[in-house]
């Protein structure tokens, strides 16, 4: 089960999002409701918003949430909790402090990444000249892996992205996690 999270999670990677305009509102079942202003509000921490665009809403930094919506819960409990992700790099321009950063996408001469040492992350356009490496990041860590979400929080925020990804209307069970 494991395997197909990490399979999606890379599919979902590979699909950069464009930032189109912000939605203010959402209108879904109430248990997607409460995980919409978790995702974007938390006041636990960087919410997820502030990596990820879902619901005309957030930064489109992170994978794309919806193309693993139908994902078990506890598939998703353990994509949350992880404390690395392989997507994010280290940056070590030729003159400036290194950075982690994930890649949206590149040519022949410039790379498009968003810097996550900024909240919420900076979209950033460097020539390839002006980068002096790109490696893996040891320590950039998922800021939800440090968060203490309950099982009822979780729920709510999994049937959030279940009912964007595919109007999944029957909500998530705490004891599914």
């Amino acid at each position: 089960m494991i395997w197909l999270a990490v399979l999606l999670f890379q599919a979902a990677a590979g699909t950069p999002q464009t930032e189109p305009a912000q939605a203010t509102t959402f209108s879904g079942p109430p248990q997607a409701q409460r995980g919409y202003k978790l995702f974007f509000e938390s006041t636990k921490g960087q919410p997820c918003g502030a990596c990820h665009f879902l619901a005309g809403r957030g930064t489109p930094a992170g994978p794309d949430l919806k193309v693993v919506a139908r994902l078990p819960a506890r598939a998703f409990v353990t994509a949350i909790k992880s404390t690395r992700t392989q997507y994010v790099q280290t940056v070590e321009p030729k003159t400036g402090e290194p950075f982690p950063a994930m890649k949206v996408k590149e040519d022949d001469k410039i790379v498009e990444l968003y810097d996550l040492s900024k909240t919420p992350p900076e979209l950033h356009k460097m020539d390839k000249a002006e980068i002096g490496s790109m490696k893996d990041n040891a320590s950039w860590k998922h800021p939800p892996s440090s968060l203490e979400y309950t099982n009822e929080e979780l729920a709510d925020v999994i049937a959030f992205i279940k009912w964007v990804g595919y109007r999944h209307s029957a909500g998530v069970k705490a004891s599914e996690l």
